[in-house]
């Protein structure tokens, strides 16, 4: 069914969004479930994210971030420059909607420790101060001593919605694992839950009926589930952040529909499945896991 005539006139925004895996012992990724009365995705299970706003670009924040500079940013993502502010944007709404914090202290490459109660408590409240916009994420780092860990936050995959939604959003992935001693707190406001599951488990849950995804999450689930382990799936993500954008189709059989991502290009389509073009480019590849 072809979108309503105003639906291209909706303005796709830019957005980033992380997946954060762990092994549990094996490996799992955290999903957060959305509230049901959100305008976009309500009730659905999403990986944590959002939009990108001004204040997670600039010079000041750049100097903030570990690792990684705005040029490079850029080059990964095929952007002339602001290449930058989509990692922040990721780390940004990460720690707005779970409480995770990708930093580590200023004076070195010590990973922020959480056990310290002062400044975790610290932290729970500038957090709140975040996610109500009265406080940017580059000032409550600052002061706190710390930088941001974007660099160990590797760049996945792109996908823009479709017309039709109320909202669209030019969003890119990332993968990172879980920094340690960390744990996921839902802010219950945008995020009413949170879990970590093992994506296959995630995904049978899905075909079952029981969770509610979007393609892209879906997609992204297929990925993750062909890694046996974090390190492994890391180990791929560096290998690939670099590599060349696959495109990614979406197939319709009746009223259901499958991702297909592009190892699965020479696998025959049953009768009568309709494949459709998306905006959508996966660069993390499958791993070995993968049937």
């Amino acid at each position: 069914m072809d979108a309503p005539r105003d639906a291209a006139r909706v303005p796709i925004r830019p957005a980033a969004t992380v997946m954060i895996v762990d092994d549990r012992p094996d490996l799992h990724v955290l999903l957060l479930r959305r509230r049901a009365a959100s305008t976009f995705v309500g009730g659905m299970s999403v990986f944590p994210g959002g939009g990108v706003d001004p204040h997670d670009a600039g010079p000041e924040v750049e100097a903030l971030c570990a690792g990684l500079d705005d040029a490079r940013a850029s080059a990964r993502l095929g952007v002339e420059q602001g290449g930058l502010a989509y990692w922040v944007a990721a780390a940004r709404e990460t720690f707005e909607e779970s409480g995770v914090l990708f930093a580590r202290h200023a004076d070195g490459d010590r990973p922020f420790d959480p056990s310290d109660p002062a400044l975790a408590e610290r932290l729970a409240a500038e957090r709140r101060a975040v996610d109500a916009g009265e406080r940017r994420l580059a000032d409550v780092v600052r002061e706190a001593g710390l930088r941001l860990g974007v660099d160990a936050m590797h760049y996945a995959a792109r996908w823009i919605t479709p017309p039709g939604p109320p909202r669209r959003y030019d969003t890119r992935f990332f993968v990172t694992a879980l920094p340690k001693g960390q744990q996921s707190v839902p802010d219950r406001r945008e995020a009413v839950d949170s879990e970590w599951v093992r994506p296959a488990d995630a995904l049978a849950h899905f075909r079952a009926g029981g969770r509610a995804m979007l393609p892209p999450t879906v997609g992204m689930l297929r990925v993750l589930a062909s890694y046996r382990s974090s390190e492994e799936l890391i180990a791929a993500a560096l290998r690939d952040e670099d590599g060349p954008d696959r495109p990614v189709r979406l197939a319709q059989d009746g009223g259901g529909w499958n991702v297909l991502l592009p190892e699965d290009a020479l696998r025959d389509a049953p009768p009568g499945t309709k494949l459709h073009e998306m905006q959508a480019w996966v660069r993390l590849r499958s791993g070995p896991a993968e049937a």
